[in-house]
C-alpha cells in the first residue's frame, strides 16, 4: 500500500505543478497518476529492497490531451525515490526522448518541487571509441602498403576519410566534442561513422589506455548516480539480453515506464532475431585461421595461446566444410523458385530434416571453437592488465578487438544453427524461419533467418519477471478496444491492471470522420489510386493544412505523378527532406498564410504535432494493414489456422485498429484544436470488420456518404 508520506509527497508536487503553469487539474490525469501511485506503491519488499509477488505491473491506455508523461512521472518518480530504484523512462521515438528531456522532465524539475538528477543513457555504438580511432590512423601507413586481404582493405582510407577522422579526433582532444554521435554539428552517416565505435565484445574496459577519457564510461559514471533515466525500447532488450546490468541498472532496482508501449512487442520480436549469411561465414572463418596464426607468430607461439589455436584450427576445416554443404543445401531449395523470388519461407517455421540434421552438427562444431576463442581473449585481456602474463601488452591491445568480433560472429552463427535444428513440436515453441537470396558485385549468397514469433517468452523472464516494476502506457495500447493482443504479445500476466483513460478532447463536436463515396476499393489498386488522385485534386485547393498518410511508396509516388500541377507547390513529399525538416517547412507556409499539404507515410501517423491550424485535414488513403508477406506474421498465421482460428480478424484487424487509431490521433492535438479525418477507403462500411474499425476511434461525429 502507497504510504502516507510518498502520498504527500505526489499530492503536493501536482498541485506546485499545476499552480505554476496556471493549469487546472485534468480528471484523467489524476485518475493516473492514482492508478500508478496505487500500483508501484503496493509492491512489497523485503529488508533487501527486493520485490516480493508478483503485483508489480500496470498497463494504461492514455487518450490524447490526457497529459500521460506528467502523470507517470508524478506518480512514479516519488516512489522510486523513496524506494532507492532508478526510474527507466522508455521511449520508441527519438521525438518523444526529445520532449522528455527538452520539456517534460525541466518543467517538472523547476515547478514540482521534487529534487531529481536526469539523464539520457544509449548504447556504445552512439559514442566514440578513441582507441579505435587512433588505432585506424596510425595504421594507415602500413595498410596502404602492406594489405593484402578483403578485411585488411576494407581498413584502408582515402584521403577525404582520413581528413574527416582526424578533424574528429582534433575536436575530442581539445574537448569541443565529447564523443558522443549526436552532438556532432554535422551528419555522419553508418558507413563513416560506425568504424570508430566498439561493442561489449569489441571494448577493451579498464585494460584499455583511454579508459578514463572514454566517452562511454564517461556518460555511465553519470548513470550510476542519477534518479531517472532516458533510453529506448532497444536498448532495455540489448541490457536484457546481456542479462540485464550490463548498460543499464539491474531490473531488480529499477521501476520501468515504457511509453509508446504498443511498440515494445515488435522491438523485442526483431531485436531476439538470428541471421547468419552462409558465403560470408566462409569468409570469416578464412580471416580467423589467418588472425590466429598471426597472432601466434607475433606472440613468439606462447604456450597459454597454443593449445587453444591447435583445437579451433582441428576444427575449421570441418566447420568449412558444413558451411559449404549448407550453401549447396540451401542453393538446391532455390532452384525450385522462380529466377526472380528471393526469399522462401518454410511453412510454420518447419525446416526439412536434412537441413535440421546439417545445422545441428555445424552448431556442434561450433560450441567447440566457442570457448577456445574465449579462452584466446583471456588471455589477451590478461596480457592488458596483468605485468606477469606471458603475452605482451601490445599483443592484447592489438589482437583482442578483432578476434572480440570474430568470437561474437561465432557465437550468433552457433546461436542460428541451434534455432534452425529445434524441433517445433507445438504453438509454444513457435519459430519462423526463412531464407533470402543476395546478388552484388561481390557474387551470391544466402542468409539463413530465424526469428520468435512472438517475444513474449523471453519478456516474461527477462523482464516482468526480474525488474522491479513496470508501467505501460500509450495512447494505442488496445485493438478493438481490449487489452487482449497486448496481453499476448507481451507475454503479461492476465492478472495484470489495465485501465483505459478517456481523452478530455471534444470529438464529437470539434471533428468529423468523413468517408467519401468511391467507386473503387484497394482491391482494385490501379484504380483506387487514380480515383484517389482524382479526390485530391477536387479537394486540396479549398484547403490549407493537410496530411495525407499513404500506406506504400509506390502509391504515393504514383499519386503525386498524376496531380495537378497547380497543385505540386503545396506538396512536400516524404523522401525529399528528413520528417523535421517537413514539418519545419510545412509549419513555415502556414505561418506565410500559405497552403500546405504533407505526403507521408507510417512514420508520420504517429509522432507528429501540430496543434492548430497547422493541420486541419488529416486524409488517410488506405486501412493501414500489414504486408500480408511477413515471414513473421505469415508463420503466426499458419499457427492461428492450425488451431482453427483466423489469422485476420486476430492479427492483422486489431494491428490495423492501432495503426488508424494512431493517424487519427494526428488532428486534435490541443482542447481548442479543431478538423476532419477523411478515409479513402470505403471497407470500412463494406466489410464486417469495418464497424470494429470505427468504434475503436474516437467519438468523432461521423459523415458517411
Amino acid at each position: 500500500m502507497l504510504n502516507k508520506e510518498t502520498q504527500t509527497t505526489i499530492q503536493t508536487a501536482y498541485r506546485a505543478f499545476l499552480n505554476a503553469r496556471d493549469l487546472k487539474a485534468r480528471y484523467a490525469q489524476k485518475h493516473m497518476i492514482a492508478a500508478v501511485a496505487r500500483q508501484l506503491g503496493g509492491i512489497l519488499s523485503d529488508d533487501a529492497g527486493q520485490r516480493l509477488g508478483e503485483n508489480h505491473l500496470v498497463a494504461v491506455e492514455a487518450g490524447t490531451g490526457t497529459g500521460k508523461t506528467i502523470a507517470y512521472l508524478l506518480a512514479a518518480l516519488p516512489i522510486a525515490q523513496a524506494k532507492g530504484k532508478t526510474l527507466i523512462i522508455s521511449t520508441a521515438t527519438v521525438a518523444l526522448q526529445e520532449q522528455l528531456l527538452l520539456k517534460d522532465l525541466p518543467e517538472l524539475a523547476e515547478h514540482a518541487g521534487i529534487e531529481f538528477k536526469y539523464e539520457i543513457a544509449k548504447g556504445r555504438r552512439r559514442y566514440l571509441c578513441v582507441s579505435r580511432l587512433e588505432s585506424l590512423l596510425s595504421n594507415q601507413q602500413d595498410l596502404s602498403q602492406s594489405a593484402l586481404f578483403e578485411d585488411e582493405m576494407a581498413q584502408v582510407l582515402g584521403p577525404e576519410q582520413i581528413k574527416e577522422y582526424s578533424g574528429l579526433l582534433d575536436e575530442f582532444a581539445s574537448g569541443r566534442w565529447k564523443g558522443d554521435r549526436d552532438e556532432l554539428e554535422r551528419n555522419l552517416d553508418d558507413e563513416t561513422w560506425m568504424p570508430l565505435t566498439s561493442d561489449h565484445m569489441q571494448c577493451t574496459n579498464r585494460r584499455c589506455a583511454h579508459f578514463n577519457a572514454c566517452p562511454f564510461y564517461r556518460a555511465r559514471a553519470d548513470i550510476e548516480t542519477t534518479d531517472l533515466l532516458v533510453v529506448n525500447h532497444d536498448l532495455v532488450l540489448a541490457d536484457l539480453a546481456l542479462g540485464g546490468g550490463a548498460i543499464l541498472p539491474e531490473p531488480a532496482d529499477s521501476i520501468y515506464i515504457f511509453d509508446e508501449a504498443h511498440h515494445l512487442g515488435d522491438k523485442a520480436t526483431n531485436h531476439f532475431a538470428l541471421s547468419m549469411r552462409v558465403k560470408a561465414s566462409e569468409k570469416a572463418f578464412k580471416t580467423l585461421e589467418r588472425q590466429l596464426k598471426g597472432l601466434l607468430d607475433e606472440a613468439d607461439s606462447a604456450l597459454v595461446l597454443q593449445d587453444p589455436i591447435s583445437r579451433i584450427q582441428s576444427s575449421l576445416n570441418v566447420v568449412q566444410g558444413h558451411l559449404q554443404r549448407l550453401d549447396d543445401l540451401v542453393s538446391e531449395q532455390f532452384l525450385l523458385l522462380p529466377v526472380d523470388e528471393r526469399r522462401l519461407r518454410y511453412p510454420q517455421g518447419r525446416v526439412p530434416d536434412s537441413l535440421a540434421s546439417l545445422t545441428r552438427e555445424l552448431a556442434q562444431f561450433l560450441s567447440q571453437v566457442d570457448p577456445q576463442l574465449e579462452k584466446i581473449i583471456n588471455a589477451l585481456k590478461g596480457a592488458m592488465e596483468d605485468e606477469k602474463s606471458a603475452l605482451d601488452k601490445g599483443v592484447g591491445e592489438r589482437w583482442l578487438p578483432p578476434l572480440s568480433t570474430q568470437f561474437s560472429r561465432v557465437q550468433k552463427m552457433m546461436w542460428l544453427c541451434r534455432s534452425f535444428s529445434q524441433d517445433i513440436e507445438n504453438e509454444e515453441d513457435k519459430v519462423a524461419r526463412w531464407l533470402v537470396r543476395h546478388e552484388s558485385e561481390a557474387g551470391r549468397d544466402i542468409e539463413l533467418h530465424s526469428a520468435p514469433v512472438s517475444a513474449q517468452h523471453h519478456l516474461q523472464d527477462l523482464l516482468w519477471g526480474q525488474c522491479y516494476g513496470a508501467v505501460l502506457t500509450s495512447a494505442t495500447l488496445t485493438a478493438l478496444g481490449r487489452f487482449d493482443s497486448l496481453f499476448t504479445q507481451l507475454g503479461l500476466p492476465l492478472d495484470t491492471p489495465a485501465l483505459r483513460m478517456p481523452s478530455p478532447f471534444d470529438y464529437a463536436n470539434k471533428a468529423v470522420l468523413h468517408v467519401p463515396k468511391m467507386k473503387f476499393d484497394p482491391s482494385k489498386a490501379d484504380l483506387h489510386t487514380e480515383e484517389i488522385t482524382d479526390w485530391l485534386n477536387r479537394e486540396l485547393p479549398n484547403l490549407t493544412s493537410v496530411l495525407v498518410l499513404f500506406t506504400s511508396w509506390r502509391q504515393m509516388r504514383r499519386v503525386e505523378e498524376l496531380m495537378d500541377t497547380k497543385l505540386l507547390s503545396r506538396l512536400t513529399v516524404q523522401g525529399e527532406l528528413s520528417k523535421q525538416a517537413m514539418l519545419v517547412e510545412h509549419k513555415a507556409r502556414i505561418d506565410r498564410d500559405e497552403p500546405s499539404v504533407i505526403f507521408g507515410l507510417a512514420s508520420f501517423a504517429e509522432g507528429v504535432d501540430l496543434p492548430g491550424h497547422y493541420l486541419k485535414d488529416v486524409i488517410i488513403t488506405k486501412l493501414p494493414f500489414s504486408v500480408p508477406d511477413d515471414p513473421v506474421d505469415a508463420t503466426l498465421a499458419e499457427w492461428i489456422e492450425a488451431r482453427g482460428g483466423n489469422p485476420f480478424m486476430e492479427i492483422s484487424v486489431p494491428a490495423a485498429s492501432i495503426k488508424l487509431t494512431q493517424a487519427a490521433g494526428r488532428l486534435l492535438r490541443t482542447e481548442n484544436d479543431s478538423g476532419r479525418v477523411v478515409l479513402l477507403d470505403r471497407r470500412v462500411v463494406t466489410r464486417r470488420y469495418g464497424q470494429q474499425l470505427i468504434d475503436a476511434l474516437p467519438p468523432f461525429a461521423r459523415h458517411f456518404e
